[in-house]
């Protein structure tokens, strides 16, 4: 019997009476179920993390999302507000191990944070609160609904013509997602394409230019959308793609 990819899940550092290295559950729970996958915890270690080692070991990176953001100094923003959460063990740990999983064609998932993420280890920007900005729509989920209602559905967002999403979809335009943020992509790392907007103009999905792999970005949450066929497929490519690295890895 073949044995499932070996699948990292970013963790943040939750701090309460003891430090906590944390993954939510449904995050875990997509990557063994959508993707197929053994989920392993990469704790946010930041230089004490041998990434090499990490990588070597693993067939596919999921980055997580969280209700931290990434510290502006990472990317030559301004200040944050004093009320931002803020990860810096886990900055110190993603955006090295982004680099170096790209360089190794280390099959790639970043969701919400985690696109974030992309976007900056590669040299993107930030907006930090893209509900600010002219013209844009709130993007952030209401915090007096029930969790189940935040991660709802909420806009559509535009597919790229003949990208990597569209194709996912079926060809399809369009796709309904949920809207749980305000940070959002600002300068575009060169590195990356767009592959799906919202309506108002904010970058929802990306792909890394020539990776060697599987290697897409989006802003939304597909892991509490999977009974949606973008959000399952999305899931399905990334465990088809670590799975062969898997296969290759073991016949090495």
């Amino acid at each position: 019997m073949s044995l499932p990819p070996l699948i990292g899940v970013s963790a943040c550092v939750l701090a309460q009476r003891h430090d906590f290295h944390a993954a939510a559950d449904p995050y875990v729970r997509a990557v063994a179920t959508a993707a197929g996958g053994l989920p392993v915890i990469i704790p946010a270690l930041g230089s004490l993390l041998d990434v090499d080692a990490a990588i070597a070991r693993l067939d596919g990176l999921l980055l997580t999302g969280s209700p931290s953001n990434v510290e502006p100094t990472r990317y030559g923003g301004p200040a944050p507000r004093h009320d931002t959460l803020l990860d810096a063990r886990r900055d110190a740990t993603t955006l090295p191990l982004i680099e170096r999983a790209l360089a190794a064609g280390l099959p790639l998932l970043a969701i919400c944070r985690g696109h974030q993420e992309l976007n900056v280890a590669l040299g993107g920007s930030l907006h930090q609160h893209v509900q600010e900005l002219p013209g844009r729509a709130d993007h952030r989920a209401p915090q007096d609904k029930p969790i189940a209602e935040r991660y709802a559905a909420a806009h559509d967002v535009v597919l790229v013509e003949g990208g990597a999403l569209s194709r996912l979809a079926g060809g399809a335009r369009y796709a309904r997602v949920n809207s749980l943020h305000a940070q959002a992509i600002d300068r575009l790392a060169a590195k990356l394409a767009i592959e799906a907007r919202a309506e108002d103009g904010t970058i929802e999905a990306v792909r890394v230019i020539g990776a060697r792999g599987f290697a897409i970005g989006v802003q939304w949450h597909p892991e509490w959308l999977l009974e949606d066929s973008l959000s399952a497929a999305i899931f399905r490519a990334f465990g088809h793609a670590a799975a062969e690295r898997s296969r290759i890895r073991r016949a090495a």
